[in-house]
Parts: C-alpha cells; structure tokens; sequence
C-alpha cells in the first residue's frame, strides 16, 4: 500500500520524501560517528581505575571513648574501600537489582529506559516534570566522579556520553566497585563502608541481607529514607529493595520472608554536648602523633563516659547563673577522664578548661610551699604572721589582721598571705616560678612579690597536671587524651606514660599532700570532703572574679575553675564554696568503684591556735590584693566599705562573724572531740595515728564555722 501510495504521488513530491530520507540518514549517520567520536575521546581521556580509586576522598574519623563506644565521627565519610570480592555478594545484588537491574546486559545506556524517559518528556512537556531514577549505574559513577547533581540536558548528554567510554574502558564489576565505594547515601556517608559504619557500628563486610537492603535503598532520595532521621521510611524502602531482590532472582523466597528490616540495631547517636570538649582538645594532636591523611582512622581515647556526665552534670549544677565553669580530672598516669570546657558546648565552644588564662589566686601556693619544702623548710616549724613590706608591696592577710607565730602547717590551711610573701622573698621569687615551670605551667610567670598570690595567668589543665604530679608522688604526670589510632584495623600509634621525670624528692610530695590534706580537712576546701581521703587547694581572686579548687583522691586528680568569661566579679564565688561543692559532686562519682587510698601520711589537724582563728577559719581566702598587673591594690575594694562580707545573695554580713557555705550565720560549735570526727568523717572515733590536737573549747567571739558533712 506504501508503495503504491508513494508511485501514485507526483514526481515532485517522490523527490522530496527520497531527500528527506536521505538528508535524516545521512543525519543519523553522522551523529552516530560523532557519538562513536566523542565515546571514544573520552575513553582516551579517562584516568586510569588505581586513578579512580585513589583519588582524594577525605579521611574519616571516628573518636572512641575508653569503653569502645563512638563520641563523634568527622571529617568527610568515606569508609574503607572495598574490592569488588570484599563487597557481600547481597550487596552488590541488592543495588542491581533495585538501581540497574539490566546493568550486566546494556553497554552504559539502558535503552528501555532511553524509550520511558522520551515517553515521559512527551507526555509531561511543559509541566517542568522530569523522570527520576532512569540513570544506570554506569551513568551514576559518571556523574558522580565527573560531572554535578545539576540536571540539564547537556549535562545528561555529557553523561550518557561518560558512560559510554567507562563501558568500553573498565569491566561491569570495576564500574560496580567504583559505584560501590563513591556514591552518596545519606548522613555525610560515601560508600557502602562508611554508610555501614555510619548506621550500623560496623563495616559494610559485615552487612545482613537487610542492612544490605536498607542502604541500597538510600540512594534513591537519602536524606528521606536516613533511618536517622526516617526509621518507618527507610524500613518501608529496605521492604521494597527485598521484594525487587526476589522478583530478579537474586535472593529466594524464604530469603525474603526471613529477612526483617524491622529488626536492625542501629549504632548510637554520637554524643554532641561536653564531650565536644575534649574532642576538640585531642584530635589535633594526630597531626603530630600520626603521618596519615588518607586511610579511614579509628581513634581509641582515655574518655570516662559515665566521669564525663558526672563532670558536666557537676559544673551545670554548681556554677552560679552568671557564670561559667570547667572541670579536668586526670587518671594517675596523666588519663583525661573527663574535661568540661563550659555549661554548654552548642552554646560557646571556647574549652575554658584548656584555653582560658585566668589567675589562681592561692591555689598557686602550691609552687611557693613545694619551694619552700625543697629547700628544708618542714610542716610544723614555727613561722611568724606579721606585717611585711617587699619592694613597695603589702600584702595583707583577708582578715585584715596578723596573728604572731603559728606553724607552716597552719599557714597553709588557712592561706595566709603574709607567710607566702615570707617565703617567696626567701627562697627567691625567680625559684618559685622554675617550680611552676618545673610543675608544667605552660604560661608566663611573673618574678614580682606578688606571684605568690597567683597574679600570673595560668591554665586549668596546667594546674591540674601540677596536682597530679605532686599525688604522683613528684613524678610527672603529662595529660593525655589518645591512647591509641587504627586504620584498615592496623594500629599506627600506641601511647606510653613516661614514668622518668622526677619533679621533686618524694618526702618533698609527701609532705605537700600532708598540708594539702589539712587544707580539706579543717582549712579553706573543706566542702570537697567526699568521705575518704582528700586533698587540695582553693583559690579566690581579687572581687571574687574567679574560684578555684584543685585536689585528689584514690588516684584521681581533678581541678575545677568558675566565673565570668569577661572577668567581672561573681558576688559569692569562693574556691571553698561552688567549686569545691563541684568537685565534691563529682569526686562522688568518679570515685565510687575506686578502692580508698590511705595518703602515706595521716591527715594532721592544726595544733593549738593562738590567734584568732575565726578571721581565718571559714573565710574566703580572697585575698589576692593585687590588680591584673601584680601591683598592690587596697583590700577595701574587694568588699563593701563598712568591714562587711557579701553573701551570694548580695546580702551584708559582719566581716568576723562565722557563715557557712549558703551565707547564713549558724550556731556557735564547740572545738572538741566530737567536732573533729565530724570534720573528718569519722563514725568511731580518731584513726589511729593521727596527730590530734589536745581538746579545748575556744572563748566566746572565737569559734570555727562549722563543717557540714556532705550529704
């Protein structure tokens, strides 16, 4: 019928339809070479597979705490790359068969899926609608390596003319291999081994049929089907990707039937909040720790998970509202344990516990006893609180008094500021800060008088390295947070405590943790008691602008620091009240599966005081009358003019009248017996040994706060 149709037209007309048909062959032909052209220039032009493969991906990061369990993942997310035989046969069959389930028989372009996608252009032109999921697998590496997710039509040429030349130049299971280990599933995860690890805790070697299925169905749209972030959804997907696995034949009914993506586990959520802290402290000591920028790591760190919401749930508490807070405890052997940097790491990521500088008041008295204990001065020599002038400076005690002779021992339980300023002008101020320095300072330290009141600037770490070395014994303990890093499951870096470096002669420790323990016991720390043996150290700045207190128990040191991140005062901030509460809080904690540790030497009471022990017993050991440049500055500034205290409040009180750690005044308490095993927490009577005092009951005006007990 076509033939006579075309006989019976004109000549005219069979001449023009011959000139079509020969003008559209010569058209299709020539579009043919070029096409045959273009697939085969870029071929020419395709880097090798090793070139693929190797190409930069970015590493991946995974932070562990000292239990196995993941803290943070960083860094882009490419897991380890897999060859096509290390890749689970369900894997490979599940991503066919739901992505490119005629991948192994069309050459790049699936040309069933060319005729749907002209089929839909025509049926949908002008509505803006376009067809989803008609790429194949090879299509899908082209554009991944190659080319952006923008959909244009010269973009999609490009691509099916990529996918092309990658058939002619690499086998079906390379381009598998490619697609396996590049393409995108969700959650910052590229690849099936770091979408397996990212969702499952474990690389994509290890995969069920149902992980299998739940990843592959990720590719379709990843951000809907995360089962972070959509469980029903992807587990809905994942039930799809199984039945299409059935239909083609790669898995068999009861395969099928058996497999429940209802059932995965998924791994944890890393955790976001403090310990951000000390993630954000450790990890860039790998650049000098490891030479790896490649490999995937796993990095294994000192982390005490249960410590750490200790820690934070410590510093939360404690720190008054207007103020910040920051805890570091350190394991025997220089472990952190935990590290809180603020109240709140999405709200201010500045680590005050590792990057703030701030004065630590008598807490630096460390450095100027350990001094003056190196150089032959003992606990119980006689020394003599009296009014001292060094190179124009004053210092001046907090109860604006001097109380005559008493031993070193109670001058360093009750902070007394005139004996550091004795002392530091005898052994020599330039001795004191090599003791710093020697301790693990890492800031500048003054040689001025006033370095004995803490006016340099120091560090939270830093401090609590110093406690740590002086329960150590005066070995040095150097703060570390990684203990070991893995690649590919080789370890690469092995952490080892250098136990060398001696600090000072251990009797010189000993005798430090004996005045430390005093401190706690019957001076200014003693709201850190915990019920076992403590020691430490408070610190208050000039205007209660910052409250320290540092100590340790049962092989755990830990220091706290509190105030405002613009230095300005915090009405109430005491080393003895809210950090000391905080370390208490924690300590608690910490310690509880610890055994107790008896300190070589029994904890000594202050003997027979003769002066007024009110004006230092329960005082804040504010006292640090110098300015931010060390010079002297009036005490009167430090608290109102009339000679009062300022409780948290804001309420006056009288200077010498006895308050306890909530600002009230309580009933006077009698300095017996009975008070000292309060003080000490003991239930039936005084430890053997220990050095008491002879009981005695202090005259009227003359009595100590009493000492509560933690509940």
């Amino acid at each position: 019928m076509a033939n006579f149709t075309l006989l019976t037209l004109s000549p005219l007309w069979r001449r023009r339809i011959v000139l079509a048909l020969q003008i559209s062959g010569g058209l299709l032909a020539a579009g043919l070479v070029a096409l045959i052209v273009a697939v085969y220039v870029a071929k020419a032009q395709l880097p090798s597979f090793d070139d693929l493969k190797s190409s930069p991906n970015g590493q991946t990061i995974r932070v562990h705490a000292a239990d196995g369990t993941v803290i943070v993942s960083i860094g882009p997310s490419y897991g380890e790359w897999l060859s096509y035989d290390q890749i689970p046969v369900l894997m490979r069959d599940a991503m066919v068969s739901v992505e490119d389930r005629r991948f192994r028989s069309h050459p790049g372009v699936d040309p069933i899926a060319l005729i749907r996608i002209m089929q839909f252009a025509i049926a949908n032109r002008g509505t803006g609608r376009r067809l989803q999921g008609a790429s194949t697998i090879t299509q899908q590496v082209a554009r991944t390596i190659f080319l952006s997710n923008r959909y244009t039509f010269g973009r999609k040429i490009r691509e099916m003319v990529l996918a092309l030349a990658l058939e002619r130049q690499f086998s079906k299971d390379q381009i598998l291999e490619l697609y396996l280990n590049k393409v995108y599933f969700g959650g910052g995860a590229y690849g099936i081994d770091a979408a397996s690890r990212r969702f499952f805790g474990h690389g994509a070697n290890q995969l069920s049929l149902a992980e299998a299925a739940v990843i592959a169905g990720l590719v379709k749209a990843p951000s809907h089907y995360s089962p972070t972030a959509d469980a029903e959804a992807a587990i809905g997907r994942a039930g799809v990707v199984i039945g299409v696995m059935q239909e083609t034949g790669a898995i068999t009914a009861e395969q099928a039937a058996a497999a429940d993506p209802a059932a995965v586990k998924l791994a944890p959520e890393p955790k976001q909040n403090s310990v951000r802290y000390f993630t954000d402290w450790a990890l860039p000591q790998l650049e000098v720790l490891i030479d790896e920028t490649s490999r995937p790591l796993e990095v294994w760190t000192t982390l005490d998970l249960p410590m750490q919401r200790a820690a934070d749930a410590a510093i939360r508490s404690a720190a008054p509202d207007n103020a910040q807070g920051a805890l570091v405890a350190l394991d025997r052997d220089g472990a952190v344990r935990s590290m809180v940097g603020g109240k709140d790491y999405v709200g201010s990521i500045y680590n005050r516990s590792t990057q703030a500088v701030r004065q630590p008041g008598s807490a630096f008295k460390l450095f100027v006893y350990l001094a003056a204990l190196e150089a032959g001065h003992r606990t119980d020599e006689k020394v003599v609180d009296e009014p001292v002038t060094i190179n124009g400076w004053s210092p001046r005690n907090n109860s604006g008094r001097n109380a005559g002779e008493m031993t070193l021992r109670n001058a360093f339980a009750y902070s007394v500021n005139t004996i550091a300023a004795k002392l530091g002008q005898e052994i020599g101020f330039s001795t004191i800060a090599d003791m710093a320095r020697r301790f693990g300072i890492t800031t500048p330290v003054s040689t001025q008088p006033a370095m004995v009141l803490g006016s340099s600037d120091v560090r939270l770490i830093d401090m609590t390295r110093a406690f740590a070395s002086v329960a150590n014994k005066g070995v040095a303990v150097t703060p570390y947070g990684i203990t070991k890093v893995t690649a590919n499951g080789v370890t690469i870096y092995a952490h080892e405590v250098d136990r060398s470096q001696v600090l000072v002669a251990p009797s010189v420790a000993a005798q430090m943790t004996d005045l430390l323990q005093t401190a706690v016991n019957t001076g200014t720390g003693r709201a850190a008691q915990i019920g076992r043996p403590v020691a430490g150290k408070t610190g208050t700045t000039t205007s209660n602008k910052d409250g320290w207190f540092l100590g340790f128990s049962s092989g755990l040191t830990t220091g706290v620091w509190m105030g405002r991140d613009d230095a300005k005062t915090v009405p109430g901030l005491q080393g003895g009240t809210a950090p000391a509460r905080a370390f208490a809080a924690f300590m608690k904690v910490a310690v509880a599966r610890r055994p107790v540790e008896q300190f070589e030497t029994a904890v000594t009471l202050p003997d027979g005081l003769s002066f007024d022990e009110e004006s230092y017993f329960g005082q804040p050991d504010n006292a640090l009358f110098v300015d931010e440049n060390g010079n002297p500055v009036d005490p009167a500034d430090s608290q109102p003019n009339d000679g009062s205290l300022v409780t948290p409040d804001g309420e006056a009180i009288e200077r010498d009248a006895p308050v306890d750690d909530n600002g009230d005044q309580p009933p006077p308490q009698k300095l017996d017996q009975a008070w000292m095993d309060r003080v000490l927490n003991r239930q039936n009577g005084p430890r053997p040994g220990a050095n008491l005092p002879p009981s005695r009951s202090p005259p009227p005006g003359d009595r100590p706060q009493e000492s509560r007990p933690n509940q």
